[in-house]
Parts: C-alpha cells; structure tokens; sequence
C-alpha cells in the first residue's frame, strides 16, 4: 500500500534550540519524540537561507542557480520539468495543503488549499481572527513585550493545523495523500500568549554565542544590517532575551499543533512517511542581529530534517544533507521516477538505515545572491521599503547582492564569493565563524581540499535541462558520486 506523504514545514526555524539537541529549554518536546522514534539528519542544511529559492528547492530538487528564483519576488520564474506536485499527481495521489505557499504552486495546484497564510494575516472564520491578523500587522514584524491578548486559537498555526485536519476528515481513504502543512512560524513578527509567554523569562534565556560587536568582525553586509536595524529601532538589540524568550515560546506553540495535526491523522489507516524540516534558520539574536539576511552563516543555513514512518529506522545520521533531497526521497517513497534535472539525492536508503558513501555524503553546498556585484557596506542604493521609519526587509537590494557558495565538509566550512575575500572557519573552534582562516598558511591544504570540492559540485549542479538528444547515465537514488563503475554502458 502506498504510503501517505506528509510534510511539516516551519518558516525560520533555528537548529540547536530544542532539548534532545542539548538546548536547556524544552521547547519541542514532542517533535523530539520524532526525532528519537525516526531519522533524525543532524547536519541537513538549506539550499539557501531565504524563502521562495529554499521552498522552490524542495518543490523541484533543484538548487537556485539551477530553478533560477534566487530572491523572494520571483517565484513566477521558477525553472523545472517536474516538481513535487507533478510526480504525487502522476502517482494518483490526492494533493492537500494548508498554510504559507511563498512557492511557485497556489491553490489550482493541490485538491484543496488552504491559504495563503503568510505572517500577519490568513483565511479569518470570524471577528476575533480578524482582530488577531490586525494586531499582528501592526507589529510591523517587531517583537511583542507583552503576551498576545487574543486566544491561541487565533494563532496561525493552530488554523492551519484545524484546516489541515478538516482536508484529512474529508480526504478518500482509499487513496493515498499528501498532507503538507506550511508554517508561518517561528518568522516575524515575534509573539505568543501565554503560557508560552512564560516558557523561559528572558533574564533565563541562554547566553548567545556572540553579540553586536561580531557584526564589525563579520563586516560586509552583517554590519550594513546592523546599522539599518539600529537606524530603523535605536537600542532594538537591547531587547534581545525578550526576542529570543518569545521565539522559544513560539516553538512550544508550534510544537502543540504538530502535535495535534500527528494525533489527528491517526484515523488513516495507511502507511505514512512524515517528514518536518524547516526552510532556513534564524539569527535569535546572533551578532546583534534579528530574523535572518546577512552571509551564508550555520545559524541560518542549518535546518531540522527528521523523517518518521513505516521501515524508517530510529538513529541518528550525521552525513551533511538538503532540503533539495526532499523531492527525489519522495520519488523513490512512492515508487517513481526522479524527474530529469533533479539535483538532489534520495535519502531513504539513509533512513531505512543503510550505509552512505562517503563521497556522495561528505559534503554539502549552498547558495545565495541574485547577481551583479556585491554592495559596499556604505552603500544606499533604492530598496522596496523606505530609509525613513522603523519598517525594513532584512532580505533587500543589499543584503541579497553578488553571488556566493557555501561548502560544509566535516567541521570545515568555506565559502566563496564571486567578488569578495574568501572564508574559512573550523566550526569546531568557532561556531559563530568569526575566526576567517582563508589566507592562513597553516590551513593552505584544507583551504585546496574544500576548493577542490567545490568545484566538483559546482560541476555536478551545470542544469542539464532542456534535455536534448543525448542519454543521461543516471545511477539508482541520483547518487552521481556512488558506484561510479557500476552500470556503465
């Protein structure tokens, strides 16, 4: 029997701040228990910290200079053969979601849809859902010193998991269905009632790695973020734990509804195959900074990734891998071919627990910039929101310029940029990547090593599509760098 398909995703969601992942505040309790009861992938990353080239990315398998949306106004353009929806629609199976899209599908695509949500506003039932999305959008995306004063059943998340559960009541129980469920949370604006108000009192928040002064470290766009952020909301940073307490409170609230859409689900009586990751991280006050934007950093490009289900096995796995696996994970779940131009590489054989070649999994890359040359960190150019007043877009003109990769391999990081000075960071030593080691002798060999590496996966990810004349050898699960002998012609 073919297995329900269900995804859970959040929207910004940072890795390390839940209790299994050693974080001193239980904020996730019951998507802990996922974890210990599946496959829990410790190192999975995004393809790129933003939301539409991330979403686009786990919709088509493909990285953003492969589908080409590279910045969050340009979903239309997203560049494909087959996508998620094409290969379940192949398959027969039917297609419901409910919450934020920020993707290239909308409402024609899925049986039913229930949305857009985005993060101030959704489908309102009544008056006080409405009066809800109000307060939020007059938060300007801010941080909320108060607890909430409307009911959590205004809250997003808890709609979307009532609407999520009313497709499921109504969905064909002999067929076979895709449940994804989008999470708005825990982005901005950052806000929760009680008592998830009362998780943690901001004077017990953890400490943060690093502070504002990092930003002068970091330079570049870190500290042209900075400085709008302090010229937008003087002192904003000042408030950091009562940020970083509210977003804690989030992830127990959105801990609830996973929760209560798992329990809901129970009546279908088939096979199941739920995977919850997120589409990037958040900063929670990393280099003084809020919400996300600035470098191609672990504390935005490190996501959940847990798969749960029928022949899932419970471990732990720590080969580095994507949001761009998703699609060609679920290709091989439900028995269908990999569409040609899919960049990812199946991960179920990873999660029935099989053993990983090591050159297939001993890296990982990422992306980010939209092109043209990287803005001076005095730069001013016209951005989509005014200099005037306190609301700002941490992805912007600036922010998003130039192109860059990223390559994690073991506890080495690099990055490159198609204008700028190189990075390098042993992130063992220095997790917040403040010690840049690019021109330093003594690492000359691991700096050639991850280059090299690099380049091959800059190689491996040259669009093969249209197709043309030619046949493509394609290896079982897209692994390209697996068994490069077997099956040759």
């Amino acid at each position: 029997m073919r297995p329900d398909i269900v995804i859970v995703m959040t929207d910004q969601q940072r890795v390390g701040l839940t209790r299994r992942s050693g974080y001193p505040v239980d904020t996730m309790p019951f998507v802990d228990g996922l974890a210990a009861a599946g496959t829990d992938f410790r190192q999975a990353y995004t393809a790129a910290p933003a939301c539409v080239p991330a979403r686009t990315s786990l919709l088509t398998g493909r990285f953003p200079s492969a589908h080409e949306v590279r910045q969050n106004s340009n979903a239309e353009h997203a560049r494909f053969s087959k996508d998620l929806v094409d290969v379940l629609r192949a398959a027969d199976y039917q297609l419901h979601f409910a919450g934020k899209p920020h993707m290239p599908r909308g409402a024609a695509d899925f049986d039913t849809f229930a949305g857009p949500y985005f993060h101030t506003q959704g489908p309102e039932r009544d008056a006080e859902e409405k009066a809800f999305d109000d307060w939020l959008e007059h938060l300007d995306h801010g941080v909320s010193d108060e607890p909430t004063p409307y009911d959590v059943r205004c809250q997003l998340p808890y709609r979307i998991t009532t609407d999520a559960l009313e497709a499921a009541h109504d969905a064909d129980p002999g067929k076979p269905g895709l449940f994804w469920v989008s999470y708005p949370e825990p982005h901005n604006p950052y806000q929760v009632p009680r008592p998830y108000f009362d998780l943690v009192a901001p004077e017990d928040v953890p400490d943060r790695i690093s502070g504002p002064e990092a930003t002068e470290i970091k330079g570049g766009t870190y500290a042209w973020l900075r400085k709008l952020q302090e010229e937008k909301r003087p002192g904003y940073d000042d408030n950091w734990r009562r940020y970083a307490a509210n977003y804690l409170g989030m992830l127990r609230l959105l801990d609830d509804q996973i929760r209560r859409l798992h329990e809901g689900l129970a009546h279908r009586q088939r096979p199941r195959l739920t995977i919850v990751l997120a589409d990037h991280g958040d900063y929670v006050g990393e280099y003084g900074l809020q919400r996300k934007g600035a470098g191609l950093n672990d504390f935005l490009l490190r996501i959940p990734l847990i798969m749960t289900g029928d022949g899932i096995t419970i471990q732990q796995r720590d080969e580095p891998v994507s949001i761009v696996d998703v699609l060609p994970t679920v290709c091989e779940a439900v028995d269908q071919p990999i569409p040609d131009g899919v960049q990812g590489r199946s991960l179920l054989p990873l999660a029935h627990g099989e053993p990983a070649p090591g050159e297939e999994f001993g890296s990982i890359i990422a992306e980010q910039g939209f092109g043209g040359r990287a803005y001076d960190v005095t730069a001013r150019p016209p951005l989509h929101f005014a200099y005037d007043g306190p609301t700002f877009d941490e992805l912007n003109t600036v922010t998003q310029s130039g192109a860059a990769r990223m390559l994690r391999s073991g506890d080495w990081k690099l990055i490159v940029h198609a204008d700028l000075p190189g990075e390098l960071y042993d992130l063992s030593k220095d997790p917040a990547e403040l010690d840049n080691l690019f021109d330093d002798e003594c690492h000359l060999a691991v700096r050639a090593r991850l280059l090299y590496q690099l380049a091959r996966w800059q190689a491996r990810l040259t669009d093969d599509l249209p197709n043309g004349n030619y046949v493509p050898l394609r290896l079982a699960h897209n692994w390209r760098w697996a068994q490069r002998r077997e099956n040759q012609p």
